[in-house]
């Protein structure tokens, strides 16, 4: 999430993590529909309010 925070792109999230894009997307779809998120903006103003990221 901290990369999402940071403006990456599914594509550089996946370099930095070593992981394919197909990947990166998953988790990131994932954890969306877990949190029942509809939009990154959503999930990181999440992250922010649940200090799981810095803002």
């Amino acid at each position: 999430m901290q990369l999402l925070a940071e403006g990456k792109s599914s594509k550089e999230v996946a370099v930095a993590l070593g992981i394919s894009v197909k990947t990166a997307e998953t988790h990131r779809a994932n954890i969306m529909r877990k949190l029942e998120i509809h939009s990154v903006t959503e999930l990181i103003r999440y992250a922010v309010r649940n200090n799981m990221i810095e803002p």
